[in-house]
């Protein structure tokens, strides 16, 4: 249930053309943008083009093929490799960046720090052997050592269970991630001081994440070891010399989410609450005891002179809607809201004759809102009616919002209401350095310009379908291929040169894309390809063997196919976490 930041570019174009980083008041995405057009029509020069991405020592011939072990074990063990390598970095955005500037700056309360880095100090040095032992042992399982018996080292679950159980003794650092989220949020509350150092801080090109989801990011890993290791037991028979040791390694993680997971999904929520409100004015009191985030996304609404673009928020207890300013910050103006508690909701396509219209009834006002698909609106029609259950069943109506400028929920000028184009949103950070503190690159602001939605659900799948690894990214025009290291998180791709970058040079966000294999016509005359496209806009990456190709695709699905929240509980049905 993540709150995601695609700070990078979010753009409809995914161009990786020039690599403007920035991002505003929360993480500079990848501090780079994707694109400087954030039309998705915009005719550009060719994808992904930066004078970094396409350095033509990287373009890689046919006979350039690498050779890895076939096993599928061997690819399940590199995994563990490749995320625990995006995991360390992220965690050196806390332990190393983010104390380097705190201790340069007078802005910071001693007991805050002494909370912050005492508790990810630890995790920090402990992974940084974990991950030395895995690769030390897929060198062994490639043949990259003097190794004599090459057959005892093809396995990973000795490792795992190793260092698993040593994970168990750092569950006390764990336990403290709530508090450390919490007081963090309360120091920049109450200091101007520490709060402009945090959101510059978030400028930075480290920073490609809000900077509270890497707070989140030990708890997160917990699952992702726990997911390896189911698909590791799955693999081996039972007789398997590595059976038993990988399923007593899934037995002692599955003990450490079970026991951390409730405090998780309280941080995951409250987490969310706070990244919005940072893209929300004419709200004060956003983040209140009870409330829980549920979806947000773009929706028209029904006005005197015709069906105006607006985007929704729905909470517990809650509907907002807004509109996007033309503010230097890229903030949603609230426009006005509707308590949940009394409310009803109707389909009303033949009485307003517009397709996938509802109307929504509350106790004071009513509003006719339309979606932009039917499979959006049957998401915001089945999630609002649990809303409305929800809130039906609670002691009654909810606090009323406390807005900082009155919401104009009759508002004069709802015609006026900026259209503006995703050309003129990125118009004014096309310079590679300028880094101003847009908040133009965050999943609302995703939404808002592919038209789509995303829910707490959809946030919450986005934190196990995460993935780092290389990829082979298709040139345009021609037949060559460019390497690159790739982390996928928070529906967004990063693109990096090696896996060693302390920083992306491109991402591309994925919400509204399309997954497909190439047909025939399309000339990919290769194996384990996949084909991304949005409106004019495709891209062709190659996975190294079927089952990294499997896992990019399933990952990649779960961000670019939102499921209903009927679907969406299914799948998390097999899953215990």
């Amino acid at each position: 249930m993540v709150y995601s930041k695609i700070r990078g570019s979010l753009t409809g174009s995914p161009h990786l053309s020039e690599l403007s980083i920035n991002s505003q008041g929360g993480p500079s995405v990848a501090n780079m943008s994707l694109s400087p057009n954030l039309s998705p029509d915009a005719k550009q020069s060719s994808p992904l083009i930066s004078p970094l991405l396409n350095d033509p020592s990287c373009i890689r011939t046919d006979d350039e093929e690498e050779k890895f072990p076939s096993e599928k074990a061997y690819f399940i063990a590199k995994e563990v490799a490749t995320t625990e390598r995006t995991y360390l970095k992220d965690l050196e955005v806390i332990t190393s960046w983010f104390q380097s500037a705190v201790n340069k700056e007078d802005c910071m309360p001693e007991a805050l720090k002494n909370l912050i880095f005492s508790n990810f100090e630890p995790l920090h040095k402990f992974h940084t052997g974990f991950l030395k032992e895995i690769e030390q042992r897929l060198a062994l399982w490639e043949g990259r050592s003097n190794a004599h018996i090459k057959g005892d080292y093809q396995r990973i679950g000795d490792v795992m269970l190793k260092n698993i159980q040593g994970m168990k003794q750092l569950t006390v650092h764990l336990w403290k991630h709530n508090e450390i989220l919490i007081e963090l949020e309360n120091g920049i509350k109450n200091s101007r001081k520490l709060e402009t150092f945090c959101r510059d801080f978030e400028l930075q090109k480290v920073c490609y994440l809000p900077l509270n989801t890497f707070l989140l990011r030990p708890l997160h890993r917990l699952m992702h070891y726990k997911q390896i290791m189911e698909r590791l037991c799955k693999h081996y028979p039972p007789s398997h010399t590595n059976f038993r040791d990988s399923r007593a390694a899934l037995a002692e993680i599955s003990e450490m989410v079970a026991q951390l997971h409730g405090n998780m999904i309280k941080m995951e929520n409250f987490q969310k609450l706070h990244e919005l409100k940072k893209d929300l004015i004419g709200i004060d009191n956003l983040v209140i005891p009870g409330r829980e985030f549920i979806r947000l996304g773009s929706l028209s609404k029904l006005s005197g002179k015709g069906l105006q673009q607006r985007m929704f928020f729905l909470f517990n207890d809650i509907l907002l809607y807004t509109s996007r300013g033309l503010t230097a910050s890229n903030q949603f103006k609230v426009h006005g809201h509707l308590p949940l508690y009394g409310m009803t909701i109707e389909e009303s396509e033949e009485e307003w004759g517009v397709p996938h219209c509802l109307t929504l009834r509350g106790q004071h006002q009513s509003i006719v809102v339309a979606a932009s698909t039917r499979a959006e609106m049957d998401k915001w029609t089945e999630d609002i009616q649990m809303a409305i259950d929800l809130a039906e069943k609670s002691s009654g109506p909810g606090p009323e919002l406390l807005a900082s400028s009155p919401p104009d929920n009759k508002s004069p000028d709802e015609t006026t209401v900026d259209q503006e184009s995703e050309d003129d949103l990125s118009a004014s950070r096309t310079s590679l350095e300028r880094q101003s503190p847009h908040r133009g690159n965050t999943t609302v602001h995703v939404c808002w310009h592919r038209n789509t939605s995303v829910s707490m659900i959809d946030f919450s799948i986005a934190v196990e379908n995460q993935l780092s690894g290389n990829l082979l990214r298709k040139f345009k025009n021609s037949n060559g291929w460019q390497k690159l290291w790739v982390v996928f998180t928070n529906f967004c791709m990063f693109f990096y040169k090696s896996h060693q970058d302390n920083h992306p040079l491109a991402s591309l966000p994925l919400l509204g894309y399309s997954l497909t294999i190439p047909s025939e016509s399309e000339n990919i005359h290769k194996d384990h390809v996949f084909k991304l496209h949005f409106k004019s806009h495709v891209y062709y990456f190659r996975a190294e063997s079927e089952y990294t190709f499997e896992r990019w695709m399933e990952v990649i699905r779960s961000a670019t196919s939102s499921a209903s929240r009927t679907q969406a509980l299914s799948h998390k049905e097999p899953h215990a976490y």
